[in-house]
């Protein structure tokens, strides 16, 4: 008897698995910072470059990862950026200087994480889904929130407990642990096992995907693509940036423990693992330009806010308000790749759209350590960050859609 389970849902299972774990990982500069400069002795700009290559990689790994993924498949690549993960971690534990502390726990560790971060989910979502794609992203998105609701706390406590160098032994270890699903349960596409994506009409022979080469060529030429790019640099910059990297610093400076910072950051990623599934239902109902509009306008209005809130009402607002947008912007962005480019060159395409997200991420990163270094608050880099997100909102309008008869 033919069974019901699409084993697609089985593939979607494991990459959230490896989503969770990834966004996790990345999770842990946030929480190693403080601690990581009492133990070395360096400053916030000097520890915050290094987590700004590491995020540069990050956004790098998204186009090497989607092309690799393209041509040799899913399955493959998310063993290659475990591997490389648990090594940089391992390693990292060891560092003594700084140029160690910009090789593993930036350059390695940003690249294996790369390898096996959005781009693999965006990947997924295209091969097996021509329905409930969006909702599928969500999900991706959610497990992404989800291993900062997990990681932070955890990370915390162990960091008090065992210091951040044997935690990052700990994450090293628990890539390791994700190979083994990787391995036995994840399939690169449908065809692998004898069906065809969910919501294919019945009988339909669907080829297998075959990237178009001449994608990026077309894709750099193309206006919509770089105003993909730029809302995305601008999602990067006030999220995993200025938010991902210096919110517990911050809370710091206001006198609030870093645990219970902590706990705020953790709450961000509670809400924001129910409104990123909220986003991809509501992407594959209306206009992803106009949730992507709206998204990025209550992020701003949030950041320009959050300098002058000072009571414990106020942050736990703050971390629930901003939560239910921090990655939200994925489902519709990763949606209108696929409408422009064709669900086989997603990889490819949201690769390079990802690397910019990471660029902005990076920058605001490094930009929000020498501000508070320079100005002895983070008030400026916050207020900086609202106002380019009012105007990714605004760039978001101008992506063209392709129509849905002509998608791939």
């Amino acid at each position: 008897m033919k069974s019901k389970l699409f084993y697609g849902w089985i593939v979607v299972l494991v990459t959230a698995l490896v989503a969770l774990y990834a966004a996790g990982a990345r999770s842990s500069p946030g929480v190693f910072l403080l601690p990581m400069q009492d133990d070395l002795g360096w400053s916030k700009a000097t520890l915050s470059f290094a987590v700004s290559i590491g995020l540069v990689m990050l956004g790098l790994g998204g186009p090497i990862s989607g092309w690799l993924i393209d041509r040799y498949g899913p399955r493959r690549i998310t063993l290659i950026g475990l591997l490389l993960t648990a090594v940089s971690f391992a390693v990292s534990s060891l560092t003594k200087t700084v140029w160690q502390l910009d090789l593993f726990w930036g350059f390695f560790s940003g690249l294996g994480t790369g390898l096996i971060g959005s781009v693999l989910g965006a990947t997924v979502a295209a091969r097996w889904f021509f329905a409930r794609r969006g909702l599928v992203t969500g999900i991706f998105g959610a497990s992404m929130s989800a291993g900062q609701l997990i990681f932070v706390p955890l990370l915390s406590v162990l960091v008090a407990q065992v210091g951040w160098r044997d935690s990052s032994l700990i994450i090293g270890g628990l890539a390791v642990v994700m190979l083994l699903p990787t391995l036995f349960f994840m399939k690169d596409e449908p065809q692998d096992v004898g069906v065809v994506p969910l919501g294919a009409n019945p009988g339909q022979e669907v080829p297998r995907n075959r990237p178009d080469a001449t994608v990026m060529g077309r894709a750099i030429r193309s206006l919509d693509f770089w105003l993909l790019c730029a809302t995305f640099f601008v999602c990067g910059a006030t999220s995993n940036g200025i938010i991902g990297t210096h919110f517990i610093a911050h809370q710091h400076d206001h006198g609030v423990n870093a645990g219970v910072a902590a706990g705020y950051l953790a709450l961000m990623g509670a809400f924001n693992f129910v409104g990123t599934i909220a986003s991809g239902w509501l992407t594959d109902r209306f206009d992803p330009r106009k949730l992507l509009c709206l998204y990025y306008i209550f992020r701003g209005a949030s950041l320009f806010l959050l300098p002058y809130v000072d009571s414990t009402f106020g942050i736990a607002v703050f971390a629930v308000l901003f939560g239910l947008d921090y990655i939200a912007t994925v489902p519709p962005t990763t949606a209108l790749v696929a409408d422009r480019f064709g669900r086989a060159n997603v990889g490819t395409v949201y690769g390079w759209v990802f690397c910019a997200h990471q660029v902005g991420a990076a920058l605001a990163a490094w930009g929000g350590g020498m501000a508070r270094d320079a100005l002895g608050s983070y008030a400026l880099a916050f207020i900086i960050a609202g106002a380019i997100a009012l105007l990714g909102g605004l760039l978001s309008l101008g992506i063209r859609r392709v129509p849905q008869v002509l998608r791939a």
